[in-house]
């Protein structure tokens, strides 16, 4: 069964007074998300090792593995992008609740836990992801993953809040400037009820 581009879970114009353009979202959603996953069911279908198996399933299977960095780019990008769609909201920088006291334990407050997530969208070099996990030792940490790849893959624990820095994400609406696309993020687009309910 060939994967499919999920529909957004709000308008293309939804976040436009908070940052993210409607240009941005049908070039990124309609475009960009629709090639990985265009490219992933070609590859699917001309490799019986890959069929059958779920997204979450090729993603492990194709990692470290040369002869299907291919595969792992779209699989990682398509999983990539369903994710970030749903760390959106147009009600989004409202961090409250069990999630908020977890950052506070682990982090000290919400000011560090916020510089230490900028500091990994920032310094992840050229294209990427930077990522708020749950560690494998129960501790809450940023990531940051180059390309297509995602805590999955790296076994760094279990994704949250994920944040696209490539620069196809901001560059319509913040040119070069990713420090302030990810802080806008942080403040105004992160739905951290989708991190809540992902931290279990």
């Amino acid at each position: 069964m060939a994967f499919e581009l999920p529909a957004l879970p709000y308008a293309t114009s939804a976040l436009t007074d908070r940052g993210m353009g409607q240009e941005t979202l049908e070039l990124h959603h309609g475009k960009h998300h629709q090639a990985y996953v265009t490219a992933l069911n070609g590859f699917v279908e001309k490799n019986p090792d890959l069929q059958g198996k779920s997204l979450e399933e090729i993603v492990l299977f194709a990692k470290d593995k040369p002869d299907l960095a291919p595969v792992f780019n779209n699989a990682g990008q398509h999983w990539n992008h369903i994710h970030f769609w749903n760390a959106l909201s147009p009600k989004g920088g409202q961090l409250g609740g069990k999630l908020e006291a977890k950052i506070v334990a682990d982090f000290g407050s919400v000011a560090a836990f916020k510089d230490a997530f900028k500091t990994a969208a920032t310094t992840q070099f050229g294209s990427g992801w930077a990522w708020l996990v749950l560690g494998t030792d129960g501790k809450l940490k940023t990531a940051k993953t180059p390309n297509g790849s995602n805590p999955l893959a790296t076994g760094e624990g279990k994704p949250l809040l994920g944040l696209d820095v490539w620069e196809h994400s901001y560059y319509l609406d913040f040119r070069n400037r990713r420090p302030d696309y990810v802080s806008n993020f942080l403040d105004t687009l992160a739905n951290y009820d989708f991190a809540e309910a992902n931290l279990g």
